[in-house]
């Protein structure tokens, strides 16, 4: 049974870091892309990062620089540093997963509330 259970979401003030995992299981993450992508109240679905097979690693301009995606094959979990944290960045977050970046499973979502 294939799975993916994100965690690690949580409350924070402003400029606080939180490190997100998720966990796989039912399959190996190693031939798969992996991301993140986050969804608030009253916005569209925003995808922030991804993370491929040899572990070249993109963001979206909103994340660079403050957030870090990576990976343990071994341990088949993604995680997702996420450093110096905005009020902005409240939302729920999810992990994706999928050949060549071609998203065929979603985790549950985990709770991330920054406040200012």
């Amino acid at each position: 049974q294939v799975q993916l259970v994100a965690s690690g979401g949580g409350s924070v003030q402003a400029g606080g870091s939180l490190r997100l995992s998720c966990a796989a299981s039912g399959y190996s993450i190693s031939s798969h892309c992996m991301g993140w992508f986050r969804l608030a109240p009253g916005k569209e679905r925003e995808d922030i990062a991804t993370i491929d097979t040899d572990h070249t690693a993109s963001y979206v301009d909103s994340v660079k620089g403050r957030f870090t995606i990576t990976r343990d094959n071994a341990k088949n979990t993604l995680y997702l540093q996420m450093n110096s944290l905005r009020p902005e960045d409240t939302a729920r977050y999810h992990c994706v997963s999928g050949p060549r970046c071609a998203w065929a499973y979603s985790s549950q979502g985990t709770q991330v509330t920054v406040a200012s």
